[in-house]
């Protein structure tokens, strides 16, 4: 009988995080879906169409945004972020529509001090009102390789999901025990981190809104925000690292361009019209759980300071 040894864990995964590679490679284009609209020219794309360049000086930063609306889909992008000391910086992938009415899922970034953690801050803006912000601290390094950052919007929920890939060394360090841990988190078809970390479900039952009216763009910018992202501002940007660099690649999108009509076709959680209806397995819910319990660093349904009058309806519901 076969077993599965601790000694060939890495090469299973590195096999496997090839294939995951594969497939979130085929079909991106910057070219075809990806319009640079400000930082006179600090944004670039390159390779071909397979990857996009966002730098920021003290000058200005850089932006781009997709070329359609969409309303509801599955968007994927892999992302570098700014490496060494990236304090004051903000890298963004998120989804808006316009005007002050406007509807927005927030996907940022927040720079910080060499050696220390990245900051991903989460917020869902509905009619133009936010408030929703959960903030965590990235496991990994997200400045040595690509990780896929994904938002899967349907009418029912918004999931914030990351895929990141590990070294090979990283994993021969592990422990037997850790190596077992690791076969909890793992999605094992794949071998990649299909990790959930944000689940915003829609309550409009209880007379939370949710987005779902207003086609959106995706968005993405590299820009100085030294005043608040690190620290609270306590630490500014140092200029003389500059010109800061965020590189974006393979942007898939699978969604409901604006106007057009989509049907549902199938359930594979890899395959073109699952989002539609994704929600958690227990598998995902394990890992929604892990990452909450222990890379959570804000959440506003237990901000009450911040909102001495009650936090918001659906955080009873969490």
């Amino acid at each position: 009988m076969a077993t599965f040894s601790e000694s060939n864990l890495p090469l299973v995964l590195l096999r496997s995080i090839f294939l995951a590679s594969f497939l979130l490679t085929a079909s991106a284009n910057f070219y075809r879906d990806a319009e640079i609209t400000w930082g006179d020219g600090r944004g670039k794309i390159v390779d071909g169409g397979r990857a996009l360049m966002l730098s920021l000086d003290r000058y200005s930063g850089s932006g781009f945004q997709s070329k359609n609306e969409y309303l509801f889909g599955r968007f994927d992008l892999q992302l570098k972020l700014v490496p060494g000391n990236s304090a004051g910086t903000v890298t963004t992938f998120f989804l808006s529509s316009q005007g002050t009415g406007h509807d927005e899922i927030d996907f940022e970034f927040l720079g910080n001090s060499s050696g220390e953690p990245y900051t991903i801050h989460t917020n869902v803006y509905t009619q133009g009102k936010g408030d929703k912000e959960q903030q965590f601290h990235l496991w990994f390094d997200p400045t040595s390789a690509f990780h896929t950052y994904s938002v899967i919007w349907n009418p029912q929920r918004i999931m914030y999901v990351i895929i990141f890939l590990m070294q090979i060394q990283t994993i021969g360090r592990m422990s037997i025990s850790d190596r077992f841990q690791l076969l909890l988190l793992y999605d094992f078809r794949f071998m990649v981190d299909n990790t959930p970390i944000r689940v915003y479900n829609n309550h409009e039952s209880i007379g939370t809104p949710f987005p779902k009216s207003q086609p959106m763009r995706i968005r993405c910018s590299l820009w100085n925000a030294d005043q608040w992202a690190t620290q609270g501002g306590r630490v500014k940007t140092d200029w003389t690292k500059a010109p800061f660099v965020a590189t974006y690649r393979n942007f898939n999108i699978n969604g409901c361009v604006a106007g057009s009509s989509c049907g549902s076709k199938s359930t594979d959680s890899f395959n073109s019209d699952a989002w539609k209806t994704q929600d958690l397995d227990p598998i995902g819910r394990y890992r929604l759980r892990w990452v909450q319990q222990n890379h959570m660093i804000y959440n506003y349904c237990t901000d009450y300071q911040r909102f001495p009058q009650g936090v918001s309806a659906e955080c009873k519901l969490s």
